[in-house]
């Protein structure tokens, strides 16, 4: 089954998210892609809301196992449904954890880390949850020191500290759009010609000429 490397002089690997091993072959794999794929991203976001951040993290969704260990069969179709677009690399569990894994040996995950609170911020309901989970993305990514700041012009950042002084979920709109479109045009195309993902390609092609 295709696996995904990153360079081996980083300790910022996939290990965090995601382990492409060998699926059961008695489990049926779309059954369980799908279920895996729902436990990945729920990983993710226990990651964020559990990283080394001097700040109070923020619970996005039930920790999940130090020890999760995915396996996913990741069909060649599947694979070059990523180079679409950067919005359907992320619509999918498994692109989203590939893509950060990828940022993270490169040490430029704090843009995919800002982009997911942000998604996760405007689903917020509760005012109360809102101030504090505002504060907390203000403090981890977007003040000048910042342990994990994103690269945000000026003018946006002054827009942002006083946008949650009365916290709305359209606080963080502008940064995220700056962001995403940084990755858009910087990072998504390294990760589209990286080794990590064309030797995907390659293993899914090699098991799709095999069955």
């Amino acid at each position: 089954m295709p696996e995904l490397t990153f360079p081996q002089d980083t300790t910022t690997s996939l290990k965090e998210v995601s382990n492409f091993g060998s699926i059961a072959t008695e489990v049926p794999e779309k059954r369980k892609a799908k279920n895996l794929a729902k436990d990945l991203k729920t990983r993710l976001f226990s990651i964020l809301s559990n990283s080394n951040s001097q700040h109070p993290p923020i619970k996005f969704v039930p920790n999940m196992s130090a020890n999760l260990n995915l396996s996913i069969s990741l069909t060649l179709e599947e694979a070059m449904e990523w180079s679409k677009s950067l919005d359907v690399l992320l619509a999918d569990p498994c692109g989203l954890a590939a893509f950060r894994a990828f940022l993270k040996s490169e040490f430029s995950e704090e843009n995919i880390d800002f982009w997911l609170v942000c998604e996760d911020y405007k689903k917020t309901k509760s005012s109360a949850k809102l101030d504090s989970k505002a504060q907390h993305i203000y403090t981890e990514f977007i003040k000048s020191d910042a342990p994990k700041q994103v690269n945000i012009d000026g003018n946006t950042r002054d827009l942002v500290s006083k946008s949650i002084l009365r916290p709305t979920s359209a606080c963080f709109e502008v940064a995220q759009r700056i962001i995403f479109s940084l990755m858009e045009t910087d990072s998504y195309p390294r990760f589209l010609k990286s080794d990590a993902y064309l030797n995907l390609i390659n293993k899914a092609q090699g098991s799709n000429n095999n069955r």
